[in-house]
């Protein structure tokens, strides 16, 4: 073969890989989230095919729309607690309904040895309480107008699932909220990295949260970084997708090193593995 047909035939088959990874990453990110319409899950509604400035509601909470191959779609995170049945969705003033369904998350025991973890002392009650309204304020940022990517990178690479989204806790034998993360255990130190680009809106040293960052994506999308050993951020920064935030660590309530991870979608904690590019 002659050098310069070498050259051309190598060109044509690098443009190629690079046509189908795009495609492959177009793909990827239009198949996230996945729908799966039950508490502590997310449901995917159609709108009008050519009208983008729609508004949608869900609760009183402005829902993310996003535009796929066949039109604008509603993303809707259903809270942990939702009844089943049917539910509203409001667009524009038209009333959109979809139904969530039956769930039964497994149980988990938990033993933690420190007690003041279990049951707090009076004295810790009013930090406790601050910080819980501190956490349901960040939650709830919209500082960031850019539209999100949908399809969440691992913030922590080849960790163990530990603890999976919604399972019912009991915690030395006494029952607590429902889990509201996906917790990735791994050993203290290893590298945590940014799901998404976005805000730092907040960030702190929790009672049970431990270290802990939350990142504004944008259109209602916030991440929440919990347990950590070590902070790389400051409140205010703006970090890229993939980007080191810290490290994992074993602060606040916890049975050994892992990062907590949650997704949160119009103020609801939803599952984040319906978001992840890949699987924990």
């Amino acid at each position: 073969m002659k050098p310069s047909t070498f050259f051309l035939a190598a060109l044509l088959i690098l443009l190629s890989s690079a046509a189908w990874s795009t495609q492959s990453s177009a793909t990827n990110s239009e198949n996230r989230p996945s729908e799966r319409p039950i508490a502590g899950g997310l449901a995917l509604i159609d709108l009008d095919r050519d009208d983008p400035t729609r508004k949608a509601t869900y609760q009183g909470e402005q829902v993310l729309i996003r535009e796929t191959e066949s039109g604008w779609q509603a993303v809707v995170g259903i809270a942990l607690d939702a009844e089943t049945g049917k539910h509203e969705l409001e667009v524009d003033g038209e009333t959109l309904s979809f139904t969530v369904q039956e769930h039964d998350y497994r149980a988990q025991y938990i033993t933690i040895a420190e007690e003041d973890m279990v049951s707090p002392p009076e004295h810790k009650l009013e930090r406790i309480f601050a910080e819980q309204d501190e956490i349901r304020s960040a939650f709830r940022s919209r500082e960031v107008e850019a539209q999100p990517r949908l399809d969440l990178h691992i913030p922590v690479a080849d960790a163990r699932v530990s603890a999976e989204f919604g399972v019912r806790r009991y915690i030395n034998e006494q029952p607590r909220n429902p889990h509201n993360g996906l917790d990735l255990a791994a050993p203290t130190g290893t590298p945590i990295a940014a799901a998404e680009a976005g805000k730092v809106v907040e960030k702190g040293d929790y009672y049970f949260n431990g270290k802990s960052v939350f990142i504004d994506h944008g259109a209602g999308l916030v991440t929440m970084y919990c347990h950590m050993d070590e902070i790389d951020v400051a409140k205010g920064d703006w970090v890229e997708r993939g980007e080191q935030i810290g490290t994992v660590g074993k602060t606040g309530r916890v049975t050994g090193a892992h990062l907590h991870f949650s997704v949160i979608l119009n103020g609801n904690t939803v599952d984040p593995e319906l978001f992840l590019e890949e699987a924990p």
